[in-house]
């Protein structure tokens, strides 16, 4: 991939929070002075390559603060669907003709605000060398399989797995047709490497830094907040 790749971004924000428990969605719960969305999008407005971000809201989003333009590059909005996998699609089609069929398209979890910018350079190199790919780590821990009381049944191979973080970069078209594939046969991808993968794509995973946390409860939070100012 060219050295002067512009790319846009995917930001599904449609979710409501219920696994986090608050009336207010996840996404807009403060962080460091800004709502988390907030912070997420600074976080890729910040990075040379990112032209620009299409946010993918639910209908009718009343918490939504209007923002058109961060650093100097456009803030886009579609509505987005039930499931994460819609509100891609939905993102993806709302896209500017600008970005052909060909191009590469970033997308990230709006509850990642401490992506490291160094890592979506590495991603967008090394990744874009071929089809596209995601940012990962490999899994370090022991791995327990447990049965439904959480007893201990044995332990698993860690070797060749990977925990799968965002950005995760695909083509345009062929990551809209790999979610329209999902969707119309009724398969919960639960990201784009998945819905790519079951299209017979290899992504390729590049490695980043583990600190690339997604926020999925309260305590979390806190934890982003020490390391914003530390991963940029």
């Amino acid at each position: 991939m060219s050295t002067t790749t512009a790319l846009w971004c995917v930001v599904p924000a449609a979710g409501h929070g219920r696994r986090f428990g608050s009336e207010v969605p996840k996404q807009y719960m403060p962080l460091a002075g800004q709502p988390l969305l907030v912070q997420t999008l600074d976080r890729l407005a910040a990075h040379p390559r990112v032209t620009g971000l299409m946010v993918v809201l639910s209908n009718g989003d009343p918490l939504w603060p209007g923002i058109h333009e961060l650093n100097g590059k456009p803030v886009r909005t579609a509505v987005g669907g039930a499931e994460r996998a819609d509100s891609v699609l939905a993102g993806l089609r709302a896209l500017p003709e600008s970005v052909t069929g060909r191009s590469f398209v970033l997308v990230h979890d709006a509850a990642r605000p401490c992506v490291r910018l160094q890592d979506i350079e590495r991603l967008v190199r090394e990744a874009g060398a071929g089809e596209g790919g995601l940012l990962g780590a490999p899994l370090r821990d022991t791995l327990k399989r447990a049965d439904a009381a959480r007893m201990s049944l044995g332990t698993e191979p860690r070797e060749a797995r990977w925990r799968a973080f965002t950005p995760q970069m695909f083509r345009r078209d062929a990551l809209t047709r790999a979610l329209e594939q999902a969707i119309e046969t009724g398969i919960a991808v639960t990201d784009e490497a998945m819905a790519m993968e079951r299209a017979g794509i290899a992504p390729q995973l590049v490695e980043g830094a583990e600190d690339n946390i997604k926020i999925t409860t309260r305590a979390d939070l806190a934890v982003a907040e020490f390391l914003l100012d530390r991963t940029r």
